[in-house]
């Protein structure tokens, strides 16, 4: 019978988070979807993983070389069963009761393209949910990210995303960029398709696994941003903007702390104390409270920086790619 879903998840070198994947996917309690897994050149494939869920999930498993995850997922959605296309990341879980969400939800409003929030298991390690408080915490970036609306116009990011078949014939495939979720959003709403948040059908995101790799992520964020205000003027928001503020005016204040008086301090003393204690409230637990502080910095100082170095070069030196070149790979040439 024909699914009414295909996942489409792009691995590279995961079989132990492939396996918790598919096993949330082998305990939801409506399974109307059919898996796609496309290894983008793993040299650790998740081959034994697939045939261990062979057997209760549809699963389709495909081999590809490493040519990037808007590929791997593009090459999913040809391969394709389902009038409905979703997306996780590979170290996503799934609660059990997710696809009964969406589709109760997607039947009472229909839907072109949705997306989820993310939140941290109780089996997460201390460091994953620090980070995950990190990137959804109105204390920080979380704001203007997938599950927050209030202050951006939502976009559905690929940790938990879906759209219609319908869509994709219309808007195409993922452009291999950084922010690609992002620029598919855009996409589709510029198409005129409808766009929602399905605030219940949220993942569990392991995230990163340590807080230097965390900083490289939101690093690149923060510069990709650049590249999608070259792709659509009009897209770049002040709030965006609010990390690089942080970073200058902390900065400042630390230059200031040092040099004049130790008071010009506070401010960011205010900042980590509120970070700690919103954490708190939030996680419940001291430990990552703790470590949650650190995290947040990180999050913003990151971005921060990734946003003001590719400001600086982008747009202010004019170097890189050309804002032509930038017009041209928008309209997909």
């Amino acid at each position: 019978m024909k699914p009414d879903f295909s996942i489409i998840v792009p691995v590279y070198n995961r079989p132990a988070e492939v396996a918790d994947l598919l096993g949330s996917l082998d305990a939801q309690t409506l399974k109307n979807f059919e898996v796609i897994l496309v290894e983008d050149g793993s040299t650790v494939p998740c081959r034994e993983e697939v045939e261990r869920y062979s057997s209760s999930l549809d699963i389709k498993y495909f081999m590809r070389p490493n040519e990037g995850r808007s590929i791997a997922r593009n090459y999913g959605m040809q391969n394709a069963s389902g009038d409905y296309f979703l997306f996780f990341d590979s170290d996503c879980m799934l609660p059990p009761r997710y696809f009964e969400t969406i589709t109760d939800r997607l039947r009472a409003e229909p839907l072109d393209c949705y997306g989820g929030p993310d939140a941290a298991h109780d089996d997460f390690s201390l460091t994953q949910k620090a980070i995950n408080f990190a990137m959804t915490s109105f204390l920080t970036t979380g704001g203007i990210r997938g599950g927050k609306v209030s202050m951006d116009r939502f976009v559905p990011r690929t940790f938990n995303m879906g759209f219609s078949r319908r869509v994709y014939d219309c808007v195409g495939g993922f452009r291999e960029m950084f922010s690609e979720d992002i620029d598919m959003s855009t996409r589709i709403r510029e198409a005129g398709f409808s766009i929602g948040l399905i605030r219940d059908a949220f993942v569990y995101h392991k995230r990163r696994i340590s807080l230097k790799k965390f900083w490289r992520q939101v690093h690149v964020f923060g510069m990709s941003r650049i590249t999608l205000k070259l792709l659509y003027p009009g897209s770049l928001k002040p709030v965006h903007a609010l990390p690089a503020l942080a970073v200058v005016i902390g900065v400042l204040l630390v230059l200031a702390g040092i040099f004049i008086s130790p008071w010009w301090l506070l401010p960011i003393g205010v900042y980590l104390l509120a970070l700690f204690v919103s954490a708190l409230f939030s996680t419940r637990s001291l430990r990552v409270s703790l470590l949650a502080v650190p995290a947040s910095v990180i999050q913003i100082c990151g971005y921060g920086s990734g946003f003001i170095r590719a400001w600086v070069w982008k747009i202010l030196l004019r170097h890189g790619r050309d804002i032509n070149d930038e017009i041209e790979m928008r309209r997909g040439k």
